[in-house]
Order: structure tokens, then C-alpha cells, then sequence
């Protein structure tokens, strides 16, 4: 068995048509379906049932694709290690952020581009649910986001700071010289928040509920930028984490009470590899004390 035979099954896995698979390895489809049955022999069982031009996982091939995805993954995890020698100088960290953490994060990054020009960056902003999800497939480095609740044992979990959750309100609102507002006040606004997906609309969902409040939710965008702009208007009004939070032209007002707080953590998989980049990113993180 041999790690290319993997990455082919995976690939075909993947896309379900041999001949599309070929064409992303750049290998011919007669020499990736006599790869793909040479591994099935040596494993004694069918990976796929070829029905004329289609193919179709079979149960073993469903089991077997989570240990094939394990060994590429800790292949590619010794790479990195033995990359990670040459002292920062060359490599790449992929990063998910949610986007309230966009002020905090964009400060990190920019110091660490700086720092470590060599090391390719590629960040993703997303929701927390979908950045998770790309996370337990491998597509991340780590996450930046906001947690409650359980932790999962594969994952590792890494405080980095709390963060009120405010309503954001037009300068010339009548609300703009509030030092705080409670749920109650804010249930009567006309609210543009942040699409369902948002776990930060969820957290307010789940508090609006506990206090029986029905709020007066008029539009959901999931677009945070558009949000800013309706707000600026002065008609309507949302709610985010106050790390997300510096237009001159809005402000920023804190809702009254002891659970308005959310814990930002970075999220990476335990068992992975950590690559001395991942690791100064970290410390440069740690090190921006504005919001803190």
C-alpha cells in the first residue's frame, strides 16, 4: 500500500467519476483505475462498485476513506516538521476567523507578515459551524472564534479573550448616549442581524428566549459590511461582538447583564502537528492588548 494509491482513492472518493479524478492528478484514468485496483486487491474488498460509467463507495470504501485521510494527514504532518527546520523561512498557515475577530485578527497579521515574510498566509472567514467543519477535515491550521459550551476531545482549546456583545446603533440615534442597555430595550428595536448561521445571532436567539422576548428581528444579511451600512441609516440597529466594532460613524452600546460576555478561543486539532508559524501566530495574537 503506498501513499500515492491513497491520494488517488480519495480523489475518486471525493468526486465520484474516475475520469474527473485523473484529470485534477494529472494522471491518465486507465493508470489511477489500476492503481485503485491494485489497492483493492491488496486489501481483499471492494472499495467502489462500478455500475457502467458511474462508481458508487461501498461500505468498506466509506470506513476505509477515514484511515486513508489519517495516514495522508500524518505524511504531510512529518513534511511539515522536517520544513519546520529551516527555521520559519519557508511554509504556509491556513487560518479560519470568524468575523468579528476581523479588527484583532488583520493586527496579527500584518505584524506576523512582516516578521515572517516568507510564510504564505491563507485566511478564510466563515461562520463558527463551517469553519469547525473545514477544521475536523484538515483544511485549517487553527480557528479563531467564539466557544460555549462542550469542548470535544480532539480538538484543543486555547482562551484568547472575552468580548462584550453590544447593540450597534447610528451616531445620530437617539440611543447614542446610552452607557448600556438592557435585553428588554433592545427586543423592542428594529434589529438587522447577522445571517441564522451566525453563531452570534444564535447566542442572542437562545438569551432572547430565556427572557421570553420577542424580537423585532426586520432583516437578516450575511454580509457584516452591509449590516454597518443599514445601521448607519439610523432606522435599524444590530448586535455583535464589540470586537468587531470601529466605525466612526456607529457606536457601540453594552446590554446589560453577567452572561453578555463571549469567550474568543483559537480551536486546532489536537493530535496535529504544530508548526513553529502556528505557534508564532499565537504569541502575536496573545500579544494585542486593546481588546483585552
Amino acid at each position: 500500500m503506498e501513499l500515492r494509491q491513497l491520494k488517488y482513492f480519495l480523489k475518486a472518493k471525493e468526486l465520484l467519476n474516475f475520469t474527473e479524478a485523473a484529470k485534477l492528478l494529472n494522471i491518465s484514468q486507465s493508470t489511477l483505475s489500476q492503481q485503485i485496483k491494485q489497492l483493492e486487491e491488496e486489501l481483499n474488498v471492494p472499495l467502489f462498485n462500478r455500475i457502467g460509467k458511474r462508481i458508487i463507495l461501498t461500505e468498506a470504501g466509506e470506513m476505509f476513506s477515514e484511515y486513508a485521510l489519517l495516514s495522508i494527514n500524518k505524511a504531510n504532518e512529518g513534511l511539515l516538521l522536517l520544513k519546520d527546520l529551516n527555521n520559519l523561512s519557508v511554509g504556509k498557515v491556513i487560518i479560519g476567523v470568524v468575523y468579528s475577530m476581523r479588527i484583532i485578527f488583520a493586527k496579527a497579521l500584518t505584524e506576523f507578515a512582516k516578521q515572517y515574510p516568507n510564510i504564505k498566509i491563507q485566511v478564510v472567514f466563515g461562520t463558527t459551524k463551517d469553519l469547525l467543519e473545514k477544521l475536523n477535515s484538515h483544511l485549517f491550521d487553527f480557528v479563531l472564534t467564539f466557544h460555549e459550551g462542550a469542548e470535544h476531545p480532539h480538538l484543543k482549546y486555547q482562551t484568547l479573550l472575552s468580548s462584550n456583545m453590544v447593540l450597534v446603533a447610528s451616531k445620530k440615534s437617539t440611543l447614542a448616549n446610552k452607557s448600556s442597555i438592557s435585553l428588554e430595550e433592545v427586543a423592542q428595536l428594529p434589529l438587522a442581524l447577522p445571517f441564522s448561521g451566525y453563531s452570534t445571532t444564535q447566542f442572542f436567539v437562545d438569551s432572547f428566549n430565556q427572557k421570553d422576548l420577542d424580537p423585532n428581528i426586520c432583516m437578516e444579511i450575511n454580509d457584516i459590511p452591509t449590516l454597518f451600512e443599514i445601521v448607519k441609516t439610523g432606522h435599524w440597529h444590530t448586535i455583535l461582538s464589540e470586537t468587531s466594532v470601529n466605525d466612526p460613524q456607529v457606536v457601540a452600546i453594552p446590554i446589560e447583564g453577567k452572561n453578555m460576555k463571549r469567550t474568543i478561543m483559537i480551536i486546532s486539532l489536537k493530535e496535529a502537528y504544530e508548526k513553529k508559524a502556528v505557534k508564532k501566530f499565537y504569541e502575536l495574537l496573545r500579544g494585542i492588548q486593546e481588546y483585552k
